[in-house]
């Protein structure tokens, strides 16, 4: 049983990135659905899909890869379920010097950094991504 299903999600897709794997199949989640979603639309990975039906759903991931190496460089994990970690917007900054994404999970949904500084709205700090 896993404590933390975000940051068993985001290392899930590091390390099949790693091996080379084209795919990855996850338990579904309503959030690890709409994480994979903004994956998808920053360009991290290719396409997100439901399998299965109702108890035994899965959530298979396509991963990117650009010149034959995976899109995903690395993640860290900022908010544990034993520490949650809130920002205001005001202190939301780059990653990587604007090459990485922090991803938010704010009142407006999953968002990434910046589009949580164009919405002015702050949240929980999900992971960081590069």
């Amino acid at each position: 049983m896993v404590s933390d299903t975000i940051g068993d999600f985001i290392i899930r897709l590091k390390n099949a990135g790693a091996v080379g794997k084209d795919t990855v199949s996850v338990p579904y989640s309503k959030l690890r659905h709409a994480i994979a979603d903004k994956l998808m639309a920053v360009g991290y990975v290719a396409d997100v899909s439901i399998k299965g039906k109702t108890v035994h759903k899965t959530l298979e991931v396509t991963l990117r890869y650009e010149a034959g190496t995976h899109r995903i460089g690395g993640v860290q994990r900022v908010s544990k379920p034993g520490r949650r970690m809130y920002t205001k917007v005001a202190d939301i900054h780059q990653v990587k010097f604007g090459k990485g994404h922090l991803i938010l999970s704010t009142p407006a949904g999953i968002l990434t950094n910046l589009e949580a500084c164009q919405q002015n709205v702050g949240g929980e700090q999900l992971f960081k991504i590069w």
